[in-house]
């Protein structure tokens, strides 16, 4: 995991100037920020340790919801200094968030978005799923990376990539954080298209994932063409119920559960 920054008061050579590293170290020194900026650590560890130039950080969003795709960005950011306020997505407002994906995305030297569909999903299970699209992503970058940072402690990737995963990477790593926004705000915008026709479920509010509004229209209206079937939400639905799809486990293999809230959330 990436090293803690060192968030001790500084004299600013650039007060004021977005990005700059010494004057969100000292705001959050000050209080003004509520987290300590993400860093290049992790990548400069992994460009001295292995010669890695061109390193993508990855991130996801939709993994707990129970409606729509599971979304994978893949970020390259290079060493230089990342835009003022940047940080996990779920940390920022909408309307900041939206902001800084749109300088992130003028920003970054290059980034990509993969999808897995809800019958994807369904289909292969949520690890596989996650693994699809964000080889979808990072097939789609300009240069094929090096190098992966993927946040969180399991790599779902695997060979023929160069995973190092890290816990909270989307806090503490330039790259992962400017991924997780850009997926955030991505996904959240084709969530809300996707509700337009489907009004009751408030997908523009809830982006999919579970809310009082969208346990009523389940209970009242059924799953919309885009949710996800084979989720535990619908074993508390007997009226709909027998829309779920159960798939066949190999031996020793048991479903992923893990993220979903049940219907009694």
């Amino acid at each position: 995991m990436g090293a803690v920054a060192d968030a001790r008061p500084r004299a600013c050579r650039c007060p004021g100037k977005p990005g700059c590293r010494e004057g969100s170290a000292a705001a959050y020194a000050k209080g003004a920020m509520p987290y300590e900026p993400p860093t290049h650590t992790v990548e400069r560890s992994l460009r001295a340790t292995t010669g890695a130039k061109v390193i993508a950080g990855v991130d996801e969003v939709g993994r707990g919801a129970w409606a729509g795709p599971v979304t994978v960005c893949a970020a390259v950011t290079g060493l230089r200094r990342p835009p003022e306020g940047l940080t996990d997505s779920k940390l920022l407002t909408v309307k900041r968030r939206t902001v800084l994906a749109r300088e992130l995305e003028r920003w970054v030297t290059a980034y990509a978005l993969g999808h897995a569909s809800p019958e994807e999903i369904d289909e292969l299970g949520m690890t596989a799923a996650l693994r699809l699209a964000a080889v979808r992503a990072l097939e789609a970058l300009p240069t094929r990376p090096d190098a992966v940072i993927l946040d969180g402690k399991h790599d779902y990737l695997g060979a023929p990539w160069r995973v190092r995963t890290v816990i909270k990477g989307d806090r503490s790593c330039v790259a992962v954080a400017a991924a997780s926004v850009i997926a955030k705000v991505h996904r959240d915008k084709m969530m809300a298209e996707l509700g337009i026709n489907h009004a009751d479920f408030a997908f523009a509010a809830n982006a999919g994932y579970p809310s009082p509004v969208h346990k009523a229209a389940l209970e009242e209206r059924g799953p919309t063409p885009y949710h996800r079937l084979s989720w535990a939400y619908l074993d508390a639905l007997p009226q709909w119920r027998h829309l779920k799809k159960v798939r066949s486990w190999a031996d020793g293999d048991v479903p992923e559960i893990e993220g979903q809230l049940g219907f009694d959330f």
